[in-house]
């Protein structure tokens, strides 16, 4: 945890929590937003994910991209962890896999910020149950 050693200091604290906070609850327009799925269930967790999911809010927080950035649990991808899905506004779901830091801000500038590909994507392996 950061020493809090000024006003200054928590006054920064809180912009960055309510920075992060706002990230996270933009859920009452999410299809107008950029969705980004961060798998943390025990081993997501264990293979980095707390870190994947600050370095993707401190990303859109600083190019200041709403998004709505949200835990999951297991995707099924155990093998490939950490895995996020990015689901851009209009767009089907994207699965990438051996996400690290690195990668988060990657995927932030090149597939959020520009539409473009980026090497690491899971491929779909489901269809959806259509109920009409």
């Amino acid at each position: 945890m950061t020493k809090i050693s000024s006003l200054d200091d928590l006054r920064k604290m809180k912009e960055k929590l309510q920075a992060s906070v706002h990230l996270r609850e933009n859920g009452d327009r999410c299809d107008q937003l950029v969705q980004i799925r961060v798998a943390m269930a025990t081993c997501g967790i264990a293979a980095g994910g707390k870190e994947v999911l600050n370095a993707l809010i401190d990303q859109l927080d600083h190019r200041h991209i709403e998004a709505v950035v949200t835990q999951t649990g297991c995707m099924g991808y155990c093998y490939a962890e950490p895995t996020i899905e990015v689901t851009l506004p209009g767009s089907d779901p994207v699965v990438f896999g051996d996400v690290d830091t690195k990668k988060a801000v990657q995927i932030i500038d090149r597939y959020v910020g520009a539409g473009e590909l980026l090497p690491g994507i899971i491929p779909v392996n489901y269809e959806v149950v259509d109920n009409d």
